[in-house]
């Protein structure tokens, strides 16, 4: 987790940057979570990776905005996706069933696209600096 979500992430920006700076403009997202800004219970290590990404992410937009550079965070609340197949402990699992059986439909991996979308198509002027996209039934 900490490879992917904070060493993925450093080592892309490390790559981007150079090429970014040189032709003077630039987008960068990263993808955080919900986790970004509540912890919780037996999360505490994807807790830190996407504080981490949340922190990064804002330490690094006041680093590259005089290149011309944007950073975007985006954070999503509950999406279907892929990952809820591999855990296998059973108070993930049932943690993930009670947020479902709570929240009604959860987001798809569409609605994060189109956050993505919005936050690098803005005007040159605009930087959507964070983003928090949850399903409407999601409380936290």
């Amino acid at each position: 987790m900490i490879d992917v979500n904070l060493l993925g992430l450093l080592y892309c920006t490390h790559a981007a940057l150079p090429i970014l700076g040189e032709q003077g403009s630039g987008h960068i997202v990263n993808i955080s979570s919900v986790a970004g800004r509540f912890a919780n219970f037996g999360s505490a290590v994807y807790n830190l990776t996407k504080f981490g990404v949340n922190a990064f992410s804002e330490a690094l937009r006041q680093e590259v905005a005089p290149a011309n550079v944007k950073v975007t965070v985006i954070e999503p609340g509950f999406v279907t996706t892929e990952l809820q197949g591999h855990n296998t402990h059973p108070m993930v699992l049932e943690t993930i069933e009670r947020m479902r059986d709570e929240i009604g439909e959860p987001l798809a991996a569409d609605d994060i696209a189109q956050a993505i979308l919005y936050s690098v198509a803005a005007p040159d002027r605009v930087a959507v600096n964070e983003m928090l996209v949850r399903p409407a039934g999601q409380r936290r």
